[in-house]
């Protein structure tokens, strides 16, 4: 069966960057160009040149070596010529292979947006399309609103689209630029506009997610007849997101009702890359991967609950819609107060601990855990401290250091200019081969000071922790009270890329964090250990 080509738009650097809180820098720019480039996407939208200075930079050579470099702009103005227009001149002047033009197609907006008739706007669209021929560029035009104007004056939103069509734009792009459009009349409406003569393999779809429908929307335009789609990683994007390609290429590649039909440019080996492609671009922006997003998320393919598991571990396609492998990501049995022996077994056997099911030990470490979860302990989201606790109830956790004590002070005074500041100040003892070992420092808040503290000198261990880093820290209150227990999750990673959460539960917020602290460091030398083939004694 000759299937047809699906092709992929990313539109992270442009329409992702209006995400609240993110702000590319050029050299952001490109590594997230290269990312995408190499993993196989056909149309990389770099972002809007002329507008700003950095934009500008980006395109000032051309940034991937597959995918077509595309530069996004208005376009030309009512009542001023191509040839007169600088926002059209410096598209056409940057390095960019397309130009994606962005044009109203609600004549609503066209009315209080931009202040012209609806014949200029049409003819606008035109003569971009004809300027960016002209120069050698491939055109492309998303019809903005084109949902909400077709619904509103379908002649007008159809008027827009096939102006662009017949001045030679390679895709019309349909965008559902409020997200608030119903797969039902995305179906609708994209057949409405194959209908009328705009072939489905020039047509795209741009999807937002304010009803959190922008994958299901660009599916429904898809079966419906359009051929390239738009979309950004991990789904950023202003107001609630755009259309997240994360989760729409596995669908198109795996699922048989689209991979029977569709092919896109991504192989099967890059798929296996797409979970680390998320997680590389979610590490650039400084944040924690969602453990809970479709394929690629540390929980996609978890499970705690005993049956669950049991029928997991015999045929995995029983609570599996995919192979795990095939994205990249890993099976995780997980542990709590509501698994059976089956989830400990599993999980033990997944981290290399080998432990026989009628061994006592295994008891004793299931009545641990479920003992420790009643007291507000949650090892399904700390594998690391789960994975020393099994190691110590079966005997396998060397004492690499002892910590005698320690203290911490917080001081609010005015400093030598007059300025209130608060100072955190951590004291830590700690014996290491019967050598003591004592540790001063200072940070922003006691948890940053006892973390700087703790990992200042370890003595012969200090090398092996020097690339380890704390890379998040959520705190959850168990009960009510200023005498409340407290729950800490400390999440940790290394130079190699490796990241695992600890656990920590007290009344006091400090010593809770400080055994998350401390789990974080002796699993760091544990996992230290066993990649060097050094099995731990």
């Amino acid at each position: 069966m000759n299937r047809e080509r699906i092709y992929l738009f990313d539109t992270t650097l442009r329409d992702g960057q209006q995400t609240p809180g993110i702000d590319f820098s050029v050299e952001d720019k490109i590594a997230i160009a290269g990312l995408l480039d190499d993993f196989g996407i056909d149309y990389v939208e770099g972002g809007y040149p002329g507008a700003n200075p950095t934009d500008t930079d980006f395109f000032a050579k051309r940034r991937t070596r597959n995918a077509s470099f595309v530069a996004f702009g208005m376009t030309r103005r009512a009542g001023v010529s191509t040839s007169n227009d600088p926002g059209l001149a410096a598209l056409i002047q940057s390095s960019a292979d397309a130009i994606c033009f962005v044009a109203k197609s609600w004549d609503y907006h066209v009315r209080v947006a931009l202040g012209c008739t609806n014949e200029e706007n049409i003819e606008s669209i035109a003569a971009s399309v004809g300027a960016a021929l002209a120069a050698g560029r491939e055109p492309m035009v998303d019809c903005e609103h084109f949902f909400d104007g077709y619904k509103a004056n379908p002649a007008y939103a159809l008027a827009c689209a096939r102006a662009a069509f017949e001045a030679g734009a390679r895709w019309v792009v349909l965008c559902d630029t409020n997200g608030g459009t119903q797969p039902a009349e995305i179906r609708e409406i994209v057949a409405a506009v194959v209908a009328a003569g705009i072939p489905g393999e020039r047509l795209g779809i741009h999807a937002h997610d304010d009803t959190g429908q922008a994958v299901a929307n660009s599916l429904a335009a898809i079966e419906a007849g359009v051929r390239q789609v738009q979309g950004t990683l991990n789904g950023i994007g202003e107001r609630c997101g755009n259309a997240n390609l994360i989760s729409i290429i596995p669908t198109l590649m795996l699922k048989p009702v689209y991979a029977g039909r569709f092919r896109t440019g991504i192989s099967a080996e890059k798929l296996a890359d797409i979970s680390r492609l998320s997680h590389a671009f979610d590490e650039l922006l400084n944040r924690a991967p969602e453990l809970q997003a479709p394929y690629v998320g540390a929980s996609a393919f978890a499970t705690k609950a005993g049956i669950h598991a049991s029928a997991l571990l015999k045929e995995p396609q029983t609570y599996e819609h995919v192979p795990p492998e095939s994205v990249g990501n890993s099976r995780r049995v997980m542990i709590s107060d509501q698994g059976g022996k089956s989830n400990f077994v599993a999980e033990l056997t997944r981290r290399g601990i080998a432990v026989d099911k009628s061994d006592p030990r295994l008891d004793t470490l299931i009545a641990i855990v479920k003992e420790r979860e009643a007291q507000g302990y949650a090892y399904e989201g700390a594998d690391a401290s789960f994975d020393l606790l099994a190691r110590r109830t079966l005997g396998r956790v060397p004492d690499f250091f002892t910590v005698d004590s320690f203290r911490c002070m917080v001081e609010r005074r005015f400093d030598a200019n007059g300025q209130l500041k608060t100072v955190s100040e951590a004291v830590v003892r700690v014996t290491v081969d019967g050598e003591t070992l004592m540790s001063v420092a200072e940070g922003h808040g006691p948890v940053n000071a006892l973390d700087i503290a703790l990992r200042k000198d370890l003595g012969k261990y200090q090398a092996e922790i020097a690339d380890l880093a704390l890379a998040d820290y959520k705190v959850r209150i168990l009960n009510g009270g200023t005498e409340a227990v407290t729950r800490v999750l400390i999440e940790s990673q290394d130079g190699a890329g490796n990241r695992w959460w600890t656990v920590g539960v007290s009344d006091n917020i400090i010593d809770a964090s400080f055994q998350a602290l401390m789990d974080s460091i002796i699993y760091k030398l544990v996992i230290n250990r066993e990649k060097a083939g050094l099995a731990a004694k």
